[in-house]
């Protein structure tokens, strides 16, 4: 089929950070032309899950309340694309009559399928564990036994605080050429971190290295052409680094 035929609907795409929506905007483009998306982006759900450690009932019901107001604007489904918030996106699941888009539902999902043995990397612990949790999950519906390697790449959430990108992408490359050693797949845990494997050199990294920006869009295509009734064939989402946004 066609990417992007039947799928004529709305999506909105609820972000922790401002950068994102050039990221999904691009994606939305090339795999759902003819869906209609709308971004709304509040900083401070994640500023307070930073300062806080964890996700508080506050900050979900914050995002939930963001859900309804989308609803309300007209969308057919929402993504959630911060996996620190992760654990909200998965209530509005239970609490709304329309899909509720999890941004790394997807990729845990295709990892737990591609290795027994998986590389999860962050830049936030807050991440890190939420992403982990989802893991675990995803492997015990499948009924499959997974060993998680983990790694905080400490200092480059920092970095990009300061606009310090440069920094941010050389932590991420060293640690997936060095840490990661002896995993079957990577995965990286923050849809923000996904560019650093589209601009490391082909041959770089020897084992696949998945993302969730991509993967999360082409999950919400096939979920929305189910909205309408239609089928919808999608790319495997399986590929060696550097495939994820290609």
């Amino acid at each position: 089929m066609k990417i992007g035929a039947d799928v004529a609907q709305t999506l909105a795409l609820i972000h922790t950070s401002p950068t994102l929506t050039p990221i999904f905007s691009a994606l939305c483009a090339r795999y759902m032309p003819e869906t209609t998306i709308f971004h709304m982006v509040d900083e401070s759900l994640i500023a307070d899950t930073i300062r806080e450690g964890r996700l508080r009932r506050v900050t979900i019901q914050r995002l939930l309340a963001m859900i309804a107001s989308a609803e309300k604007a007209g969308a057919d489904a929402v993504m959630v694309t911060c996996s620190s918030i992760g654990p909200g996106a998965n209530l509005g699941q239970q609490l709304f009559d329309f899909p509720v888009i999890r941004v790394d539902e997807a990729m845990a999902e295709a990892a737990v399928r591609m290795g027994r043995r998986i590389g999860v990397m962050a830049t936030l612990r807050t991440t890190l564990e939420p992403t982990i949790a989802l893991l675990r999950e995803k492997a015990a519906w499948a009924g499959l036994e997974i060993e998680i390697v983990e790694l905080l790449c400490d200092g480059a959430f920092n970095a990009v605080l300061a606009g310090d990108t440069a920094t941010h992408d050389r932590i991420l490359s060293d640690a997936l050429r060095n840490d990661m050693k002896g995993v079957d797949v990577v995965i990286l845990a923050q849809a923000s971190m996904a560019r650093v494997v589209k601009a490391m050199p082909n041959g770089a990294l020897s084992v696949p290295v998945l993302s969730s920006p991509e993967l999360a869009v082409k999950s919400a295509r096939a979920i929305m052409a189910g909205l309408n009734g239609s089928e919808s064939v999608l790319a495997a989402p399986i590929g060696l680094a550097g495939a994820a946004l290609k």
